[in-house]
């Protein structure tokens, strides 16, 4: 019967600062049965901290499937269970949105522990507009994927919200000022960390800022919602386009002149080396 059934916590926990843990989040953690982490090691040195002692099973990326499983037939057994990541809420952009649908569909009460949210934070602290905004999480690693998804939201009206680590945050950014153009933009480093920092100005202005400045540490990046409209002009037929203005138009559509060519030999059937020559005859 559901009534014997365990309850599933989605547990805020610190996304920097190891005071911001909540006295619900502490009970919590103290009465669950069982504590699923994104990273067993991270959090056990968060659960040191409280002085909590409960035993710690691994949900993460990789096994999320698989362990959302064996998590949900642990609660039909009457297990309270715990899930929490490094850091904030689980299931925003970390996992948890699996176990969550699984349990749900099974009839098992989840319930949440709120508390701290990296993208939150960094909006309130951004300085722009707050009352409508949309979270986008992680960009596409790759860079094609990147301008392509930047190029679906490039319209959009509301504040837009991104994570990015260290290696990609200087790329990631001159993408954003390409598709984007020069909006206002807040880059939040470090939440509620000893070396917190707030980068507001233009988005060039945040490029120039890392040109000789080596990027440390998590980033929550805050763009400027679009001012302009989406036009209501056709995409042209490209085929009708001499090849020249074929790359020409991938490449006022943010894609670097290489990838441009492959694009428009796609579009025409034929190599990227077909589409050189007949660039260069």
């Amino acid at each position: 019967m559901s009534e014997k059934y365990g309850t599933l916590y989605m547990v805020a926990t610190p996304i920097g600062n190891l005071e911001d843990i909540t006295y619900r989040a502490v009970r919590i953690l103290s009465e669950v049965d069982l504590i699923a982490a994104e990273d067993t090691r991270h959090s056990l040195r968060l659960l040191n901290h409280l002085g909590i002692k409960k035993p710690l099973i691994s949900y993460h990326d990789n096994n999320r499937i698989s362990r959302a499983e064996e998590l949900v037939s642990k609660l039909k057994n009457g297990q309270n269970i715990a899930l929490i990541s490094d850091a904030g809420m689980p299931g925003i952009s970390d996992p948890g949105e699996e176990l969550v649908a699984l349990a749900v569909s099974q009839g098992i009460v989840v319930t949440a522990v709120p508390g701290c949210s990296a993208s939150l934070t960094a909006l309130v602290l951004s300085g722009l507009p707050s009352g409508r905004f949309a979270f986008e999480g992680f960009l596409p690693q790759k860079r094609n994927d990147r301008v392509k998804f930047l190029e679906s939201i490039k319209y959009e009206d509301r504040t837009i919200i991104f994570y990015e680590g260290p290696h990609r945050i200087r790329k990631t950014l001159e993408d954003i000022l390409k598709v984007f153009g020069d909006r206002r933009c807040s880059i939040l480093r470090e939440l509620t960390k000893l070396h917190e920092e707030a980068i507001r100005g233009t988005v060039s202005d945040v490029v120039s800022h890392f040109e000789d400045k080596e990027p440390r540490g998590e980033f929550v990046i805050v763009v400027e919602g679009s001012k302009e409209k989406a036009s209501d002009n056709p995409k042209p037929d490209l085929l009708c386009l001499t090849v020249e203005d074929h790359v020409k138009y991938y490449m006022t559509e943010g894609y670097e002149r290489m990838d441009a060519m492959k694009l428009a030999a796609k579009d025409r059937g034929l190599s990227k080396r077909d589409i050189y020559k007949l660039l260069n005859s």
